[in-house]
């Protein structure tokens, strides 16, 4: 049964994937991308790390991919019909880089020797946790004593560093507009 629920995830995370680099709506993309997000939330459960889990719907499905939608629905604007003499504005001039029709041959052969280097780490290396008996343990509250005991300090500076963002950011968004010397009266 927990193979049947790990495949279906994985063709869950690839297929949501697959269709976000295939389609051309980005609405779509954007929904495409809640279904790869959810697939990944659901190999992190069945991988024992339920806070990466939540973390991963409440932060990326529930923040970010919210915000993302609203971007697209409130930029998005209907293309103006175009006549066959106009010029488009915009074009990627990269895509003439490789000869035509040859173009994926080097992306194909990176991919493929990065593919292999990894397989042969992954097959040489010693993983000391596969030798131990799997079994669920809970690992949101091991994550909080240790984030409240021993990690205090870091916990506490990476607080500090992300309020100091939030207030430059807010401080830059701000307008700058200064009332004339010279006002009419």
């Amino acid at each position: 049964m927990v193979q049947l629920a790990f495949y279906f995830f994985a063709a869950l995370t690839l297929g949501g994937a697959l269709a976000v680099l295939l389609t051309r709506n980005v609405l779509y993309a954007a929904f495409f991308l809640l279904l790869t997000l959810f697939g990944v939330a659901g190999l992190f459960v069945l991988a024992g790390a339920d806070f990466l889990a939540v973390g991963q719907i409440m932060i990326y499905v529930g923040g970010v991919l919210v915000l993302v939608i609203f971007g697209v629905m409130l930029t998005h604007k209907p293309e103006p019909p175009t006549d066959l003499n106009s010029q488009q504005p915009n074009r990627i001039v990269s895509a003439n880089r490789f000869a035509k029709g040859v173009g994926w041959i080097i992306p194909v052969l990176v991919a493929g020797a990065l593919f292999a280097a990894l397989q042969m780490l992954l097959a040489r290396a010693n993983f000391a946790l596969l030798d131990q008996p799997a079994g669920w343990q809970n690992t949101t509250t091991v994550i909080g004593k240790q984030l409240m005991t021993e990690y205090v300090v870091p916990f506490e500076i990476a607080g500090i560093l992300l309020l100091a963002a939030l207030v430059g950011a807010t401080y830059l968004a701000a307008s700058h507009t200064k009332p004339s010397r010279h006002a009419t009266r």
